[in-house]
């Protein structure tokens, strides 16, 4: 293991708890191939961590270890998939939930990594080339620890240039569609397609909060609603009647699958191929109106039409949400813009209801599940911000 030696201010943060290696960090650049194992050492030569170099669009590596005597081995591996199967014991107990995340990066101790969970199926996802050079071993590792699972996949979150993997890896297939359970609702899921599954499991919180108390009674109006489930979740809370909005083709079939997976006719329900903007546009020329409007666009979007981004752009998409929300009616206005702190959001927030003269009350926010676990010395971990406001 190559000894490498960190700067003095690298070396406190790291001592803290800091699980991010930068270029920056080093006394002398690293020239190591992807995935090279180090030894991180301060100005007196003394031992500081074990980590791993790899370039992702966080950083430059990630701590492993700040143990002196710990090896980095199978063994390493298999105890941070044992502890982060015990901190997941309740959610594998429950019946009605049947998916959500196994292992979370950086706060299960393996930055670069993350495996979800789909009814005994497991998917990896790998963020770097640097993290990939340990996939057997850390493969190997995760057979040891679980034994029970039916199928692994994986995925990869970064420019693989063209290489084709096997995204089957182990065991069983998949049908198609995997049903799985959140809280009672089914979902259909694919692994085997693309980066995507059909849920984003890391907003279970907020859906069940939809069903439970935004929705019966009430019109709702899902924006960039990808395959439906924040619909189908306030349909299942006995909604009037839920409108679904995306841009992409596929949302419609994939959207009304959902919903006849759980026994509603999709015919019931309203489900509009059509840029989101361009809704907006239709439903104040329509005098339409919600009672529920759920605002969760991507982070970064490009259309025909024009370019989207969360920092520079949330507020006006917000300020169009407000035109067509009724009187006492509610938003539930999300973002996963990492570069987009809680309190930069409240602030757009802040300003769209101000530009469109109108007033609200913050009713409760989310961020991630505890299953999404986090080192509480990288606050950038907690991606997810959701705020759901009444207006007044």
């Amino acid at each position: 293991m190559e000894k490498m030696m960190l700067k003095k201010q690298a070396t406190g943060r790291i001592r803290s708890g800091y699980p991010l290696l930068v270029k920056g960090d080093f006394v002398k650049e690293p020239k190591v191939a992807e995935g090279t194992l180090v030894e991180l050492i301060d100005s007196q030569q003394k031992f500081v961590a074990h980590g791993y170099l790899a370039t992702q669009n966080k950083g430059d590596g990630w701590v492993l270890s700040i143990l002196p005597n710990q090896p980095i081995n199978q063994k390493f591996y298999e105890g941070l998939f044992h502890e982060a199967e015990a901190n997941r014991a309740a959610l594998k107990a429950d019946d009605e939930t049947t998916a959500y995340r196994f292992f979370n990066g950086e706060g299960d101790g393996l930055g670069g990594l993350t495996i979800d969970y789909y009814a005994d199926y497991y998917v990896f996802s790998w963020y770097s080339v640097g993290i990939y050079q340990h996939q057997k071993m850390i493969l190997e590792a995760f057979k040891k620890a679980v034994p029970s699972r039916k199928g692994i996949y994986q995925k990869f979150r970064y420019d693989t240039k063209g290489a084709t993997y096997d995204s089957h890896i182990f065991g069983e297939t998949a049908p198609e569609p995997l049903i799985v359970v959140e809280n009672g609702i089914q979902y259909a899921t694919y692994l085997d397609d693309g980066l995507m599954t059909g849920i984003f499991l890391d907003q279970r919180e907020v859906r069940e909060a939809i069903r439970e108390k935004y929705s019966v009674g009430k019109t709702i109006l899902n924006t960039f609603s990808y395959t439906g489930a924040f619909s189908v979740a306030a349909a299942m809370g006995g909604a009037l009647e839920t409108t679904s909005v995306d841009l992409a083709n596929r949302s419609l079939p994939k959207t009304q699958e959902q919903f006849s997976v759980n026994g509603i006719d999709p015919a019931t329900q309203k489900i509009i191929v059509m840029d989101v903007f361009d809704y907006f546009k239709y439903a104040a020329r329509k005098e339409l109106s919600f009672d529920t409007i759920v605002v969760d666009p991507p982070s970064f979007a490009r259309s025909k039409k024009k370019t989207f981004s969360v920092a520079k752009d949330y507020s006006q998409l917000l300020e169009e949400v407000i035109a067509i929300t009724n009187p006492n009616g509610v938003i539930v206005a999300s973002t996963n813009a990492a570069n987009v702190t809680m309190e930069k959001f409240e602030g757009m927030i802040k300003k769209a209801f101000v530009n469109q003269n109108s007033q609200f009350e913050w009713l409760e926010s989310y961020q991630l599940p505890s299953d999404f676990k986090l080192n509480p010395q990288f606050p950038e971990g907690s991606y997810l911000k959701v705020w759901i406001l009444r207006k007044k």
